[in-house]
């Protein structure tokens, strides 16, 4: 009789175990999501936090050029209110990253601007920052993938359905490439 209460417990036991170890997988899984957001989140912050002395620096050698200088500050003040969707987010930062493109044209027009420790040091950052948030993304990218994945993979997107883990409720971090055309910048 004994055997097969053990029997009878293991064929019980098992799938339970098999559930509980998948649900904590895909918790994993969505906690890994949440912390690689996070430092996307950071580095952004990051970028943030150069821009104005980036544009403080040009400010001193290009006063005419104020309003290229008016609307990156103004595409980073967006850029960091936007606390929406990832998709959101992801369009504000285009155009953020495409106005710091215009304002390093502008730089580039004014040869003693180019030369200044200070801007140069500034560059720098800003090129590192965005190689971090470069890494960042893609991280993320990649847990938003397995996210999927897991969720969508049988079984375990049974057990994903029953505990309401939706595959599309990750999104992933996708920025257009910005365009590669020469900004056209007109001094007079």
């Amino acid at each position: 009789m004994e055997p097969i209460l053990i029997i009878i417990g293991l064929i019980t036991l098992l799938p339970l175990i098999f559930v509980i170890a998948i649900y904590n997988g895909l918790v994993t899984i969505r906690n890994h999501v949440k912390d690689a957001w996070a430092n996307i989140d950071t580095e952004l912050k990051r970028r943030y936090d150069l821009i104005p002395n980036l544009v403080s620096c040009v400010k001193a050698y290009a006063a005419h050029e104020q309003a290229t200088l008016e609307k990156v500050i103004e595409l980073r003040n967006q850029c960091m209110s936007n606390h929406g969707s990832v998709a959101q987010q992801a369009g504000t930062e285009k155009l953020l990253v495409n106005g710091l493109n215009k304002l390093f044209a502008v730089a580039e027009a004014y040869p003693d601007l180019k030369a200044n420790e200070n801007f140069l040091q500034l560059q720098q950052e800003l090129v590192n920052t965005e190689d971090r948030i470069q890494s960042a993304r893609r991280f993320y990218n990649g847990n938003v993938r397995d996210y999927r994945n897991k969720t969508q993979q049988f079984p375990s997107n049974i057990v994903a359905g029953i505990f309401g883990f939706p595959p599309e409720a990750q999104e992933f971090f996708e920025v257009e490439p910005v365009e590669r055309e020469a900004v056209k910048v007109d001094i007079q």
